[in-house]
Parts: structure tokens; C-alpha cells; sequence
């Protein structure tokens, strides 16, 4: 992908590790000179029914937590002061955490996810007026998009097929879309956008 675009560079880094997070803003900053836009769009899930109390482990508390919720948060500390350069320049700069749906009503995979992207989302609102003029902060909030790792969940993609308005999961294009025209507005700062085809709706 990064070799389809001219200037790109691509960095990889583990974000359970701190000092690889600390490091990948570092590696960016050296290969490119300036940062003016961080999506969090990695993450990780966990799939236990809600009802399996004991399944939900400390373990897998704390893997949701470091991986959903804390990694981006450094991230976005760790390049804080490259977004605020950027913002210099006249536009202010742009972060876009990736959340869920499942953080904003009582769904998801598990217990552990949803509440470590909810305090995805609260953090995105705390950090907006935080970082602010200079840096905006929203986050993008997906229902089931359709990628590997969402990849045989049939009863999920069942009730979007059935219950959702738009009669269908995301394709990774729409949310991209969405995140790009959160990048683009120079205003808007502090929202959560929920991107489940109506499904909250129902």
C-alpha cells in the first residue's frame, strides 16, 4: 500500500509495548518531517458473551484496556507536540480515535472491549477541549465493518443484514470516508460519530 503512494512510509510497532509506541512517533517524525493528522485506528476485541463473567479475566481486562485504550491516549501524547507545530501553520491539527458502537449502547463482542472503547470516547471529548484550538480530537464510532478480524461472526452480520437500515455492514470504505471528512473540517472537535448503518436506531 505505502509503495501506491509517493512519499508514503510505513512503520510498524507492537501497542502493547510502550516504548515501541513512544518510538513510532519518533520514526514518523524522522522520516517525515512534521505530523498533522494520527488516526487510532488499531485495535483489538475479544469475543465473550456478556453473560461469562469468569471468561472476562483480569488478563483479558487489562490486554483490552492497554490495546483499546491506553496505546492511543500515548500516542496522542507522544505526539502532541509535532500536532501543535502543524497547527502553526493556520489549520489546526487532527486526531481521530477509532471507538465503537458497542461504547456508546450496551453491545459488542465483550464486556471488556466495549468499555475500553467507551473510555475511548470519553477521552476523545476530555482531550478535544484539552488540545484545543490547536489540535481537534473526535472519534469515529463503527458498528460490524467488514474486515478479517470481524470475519466469521455470522449472528453479527445477520442482524445487520436484518435489523439495520442501511441493510448491510460497513465496508472498511465508509468509515475511511467518514474519518477523512473529520480530518478535512477545521470546526467540528469533540464528537462521537456513530457509524452503524441506523443500527442504534433500532
Amino acid at each position: 500500500m505505502a509503495a501506491e503512494l509517493p512519499g508514503a512510509s510505513y512503520h510498524q510497532a507492537d501497542l502493547g509495548d510502550e516504548a515501541a509506541l513512544r518510538g513510532l512517533v519518533a520514526d514518523v517524525l524522522k522520516q517525515q518531517g512534521r505530523l498533522d493528522v494520527l488516526i487510532n485506528n488499531a485495535g483489538e476485541s475479544a469475543r465473550i458473551p456478556h453473560t461469562d463473567l469468569k471468561a472476562a479475566t483480569p488478563a483479558v481486562w487489562r490486554r483490552m484496556l492497554e490495546i483499546n485504550l491506553i496505546a492511543p491516549f500515548v500516542l496522542i501524547a507522544e505526539a502532541e507536540t509535532a500536532l501543535r507545530m502543524s497547527a502553526e501553520g493556520g489549520r489546526p491539527a487532527s486526531v481521530v480515535n477509532i471507538g465503537t458502537h458497542s461504547g456508546v449502547r450496551p453491545k459488542g463482542a465483550s464486556i471488556p472491549y466495549a468499555t475500553a472503547k467507551a473510555g475511548l470516547h470519553h477521552a476523545t471529548r476530555l482531550l478535544a477541549l484539552a488540545l484545543g484550538p490547536a489540535i481537534r480530537v473526535n472519534c469515529v464510532a463503527p458498528g460490524l465493518v467488514e474486515t478479517p478480524m470481524s470475519a466469521g461472526w455470522p449472528e453479527a452480520t445477520e442482524l445487520w443484514k436484518t435489523k439495520a437500515p442501511m441493510r448491510r455492514p460497513a465496508q472498511p470504505e465508509d468509515i475511511a470516508d467518514l474519518v477523512a471528512a473529520l480530518c478535512g473540517n477545521d470546526y467540528v472537535t469533540g464528537e462521537i460519530v456513530i457509524a452503524d448503518g441506523g443500527l442504534n436506531l433500532t
